[in-house]
């Protein structure tokens, strides 16, 4: 042994009479960094056995395998699939549905009054009427229905059920009206409208579709809380004889087009209520019946029948208005002849501002119009199913499911007629076509949506959390009182 190590003694904290395997041990170091010895690194940590004494460097474990701690958070990967992850996770957040249903009900609602006034001008001017004169009215239904929509967006689900029976007796009795000579009017071969003093018209049908969803809605509901619509007589009664006595009260004054959109409401509840594929079959096949029937007894139901398909005028022009709207959305191209450069509109398409305003977007806007427009139906029907799909509430689920199939249908019957894969049924395209009686149930079924969406518990708690003050009141609660004087 060196001097050096021999003079140096035993060392402080151990007692003389220790053992050499004591010395040894006492010999290795036992800190970590500079005090650990010349040959360990700074920051090494040490692992001490309990039978030796023996410390060595412990090795770092992965965060979330073997150690059983919480799982680090996958970043999204770069790429196709990086952007597919992120677009999922934003299409499952809790407010997706609200701002689907709000967007495109309002972006619908716009680009329909700048599609009203661009269609509408000659016409106004064929009438000896200012150009703006459909734009107006127009507009001004649409100030009144965003009304209507912001009150159905405050109104709780409580609200809306009182008002369904009111609803649907004015609705009956205004109908009823309707087929009183002297008191409705006929407008194009339908009897389906009151008079409200100069250019203001009303027609009650329309307000029909909407008393229906939300008389349905609340009967099926209380049926269903009393568990009763395994019945067939309390699925069936009095839901499907009062839809038939609106669907006699419409067709009385011709009206097909609305009767078929009142019907497909009805199948629509029973369908979310659960009824019986026999039961549903059984009534489709009588609403298909009588509809053959009637299409069978009019010879100008049977002309528009005649014209699918059709690329020719026909004989006595039986066809034109089918045919030059597929010659308007064919002249557009992909993004289309520019805004208000229509040449159907002047005097070749008729009702180019109601019935075939679509087929004027295609011709203005082309391609890239007709596509958007069809785009943002999609995202509200979308939007609808999935609120009627997450809610536990059997009064929104039918109401919303209600208001989707109105919706949803009704633009399809416009569009196809349009593309002519559908007979021409004279019902408008929901919150774009032109008509105030249209309009104003359509927002107002809109803002009942959007009620519903922001009733979900998830939506409701996103949006609490957005509101003004209360981030800030919730950031202050989690910030802990340091001591005076601390930094």
């Amino acid at each position: 042994m060196p001097a050096e190590e021999s003079s140096a003694g035993p060392r402080e904290g151990c007692p003389r009479g220790a053992s050499a395997p004591r010395r040894a041990s006492a010999a290795v170091p036992r800190l970590a960094g500079a005090a650990a010895g010349p040959w360990a690194p700074p920051g090494t940590a040490f692992r001490v056995r309990p039978a030796t004494g023996f410390r060595r460097p412990s090795v770092p474990r992965a965060k979330g395998r073997a150690t059983g701690g919480p799982r680090a958070p996958r970043t999204p990967r770069g790429g196709v699939r990086g952007a597919y992850e992120r677009l999922r996770r934003a299409w499952d957040r809790p407010l997706t549905a609200y701002y689907l249903i709000l967007g495109a009900g309002l972006l619908i609602t716009v680009l329909g009054l700048v599609m009203v006034y661009s269609a509408s001008m000659i016409k106004a001017l064929e009438l000896d009427k200012p150009g703006s004169f459909f734009f107006r009215k127009q507009f001004l239904a649409a100030v009144i229905g965003a009304g209507l929509m912001a009150l159905a967006t405050r109104m709780p689900a409580k609200l809306h059920r009182a008002c369904a029976y009111p609803l649907l007796m004015a609705t009956v009795f205004l109908m009823v009206l309707v087929q009183v000579p002297g008191i409705g009017m006929s407008v194009n071969g339908n009897r389906n409208w009151l008079s409200l003093g100069g250019p203001f018209q009303l027609q009650p049908s329309e307000f029909g579709k909407l008393a229906l969803i939300l008389w349905g809605a609340d009967l099926l509901a209380r049926k269903q809380e009393k568990r009763l619509l395994t019945q067939w007589k309390h699925l069936l009664v009095p839901l499907v004889p009062v839809a038939f006595m609106l669907l006699g009260l419409i067709m009385l004054g011709g009206d097909m087009g609305t009767a078929i959109i009142l019907t497909a409401i009805l199948f629509g509840l029973l369908w979310l209520a659960g009824a019986p594929t026999r039961l549903f079959a059984g009534v489709l096949g009588a609403a298909a019946l009588i509809a053959v029937v009637l299409i069978k007894t009019s010879p100008n139901r049977m002309s528009r029948l005649a014209c699918l398909g059709a690329s020719e005028p026909g004989p006595g022009d039986s066809c034109w208005q089918a045919v030059h709207g597929i010659y308007a959305l064919a002249s557009g191209g992909w993004f289309g002849s520019g805004l208000g450069a229509s040449v159907e509109k002047w005097g070749q398409l008729p009702e180019p501002h109601t019935d075939f305003i679509f087929a004027i977007t295609g011709e203005e806007l082309g391609l890239a119009g007709t596509l958007s427009v069809l785009a943002l139906f999609a995202a509200l029907g979308y939007a609808g199913i999935r609120v009627a799909g997450r809610t536990e509430d059997p009064f929104v689920r039918y109401a919303a499911g209600g208001v989707t199939t109105w919706i949803m249908v009704q633009a399809v019957i416009n569009i196809g007629a349009v593309l002519g894969l559908l007979p021409i049924a004279g019902v408008p395209l929901p919150l774009f076509s032109y008509g105030g009686s249209a309009l104003l149930p359509t927002m107002f079924a809109v803002g009942l949506m959007i009620a519903f969406a922001r009733d979900e518990p998830a939506a409701k708690a996103a949006l609490a959390v957005r509101r003004p003050g209360v981030r800030w009141k919730t950031m202050r609660r989690r910030v802990k009182k340091r001591p005076s004087g601390e930094r």
